[in-house]
């Protein structure tokens, strides 16, 4: 077996990222993101405590990755359809030209931490419908 040389690369930036709620920014267009494009936002939800319910927010002309690492979430993606992602579960939501999600902690739960990745999507998908996948364990709904 050949050994294999890997390069070692200096560490361009190091953060702890800008904490609002439960939200916590790890990067954006503004700083790392402008670098690492086409993936602009790396964002941390982390909550302990009583549930919440995500407010639905807009998104246009990105696509985002959520992993669920603890806990479960309910979410209502864009085309109204609600469902339960649990541990494990990973949704992709293409927002498109423009596209409204959202996501909260189960009731049942009082713990929950998911990375969520957000890319910006090239200027031919951007005009483009929405779509989104979960691979949620309970069968989604329409609201």
């Amino acid at each position: 077996m050949k050994n294999i040389l890997l390069n070692q690369r200096r560490i361009a930036q190091r953060t702890r990222g800008r904490k609002h709620g439960p939200i916590t920014r790890l990067m954006s267009p503004s700083d790392f993101g402008a670098l690492l494009k086409p993936f602009v936002f790396l964002d941390l939800f982390e909550h302990e405590g009583p549930p919440f319910n995500g407010e639905l927010h807009p998104h246009s002309g990105i696509a985002t990755l959520t992993y669920v690492t603890e806990g479960s979430i309910n979410y209502i993606d864009p085309d109204n359809v609600t469902g339960v992602l649990p541990a494990g579960g990973v949704e992709w939501m293409q927002a498109g030209h423009a596209a409204s999600n959202s996501g909260s902690p189960c009731r049942r739960n009082l713990n929950w931490d998911r990375p969520q990745a957000s890319i910006s999507l090239p200027k031919k998908c951007r005009a483009t419908a929405r779509r989104a996948f979960s691979s949620a364990a309970t069968a989604p709904h329409r609201a």
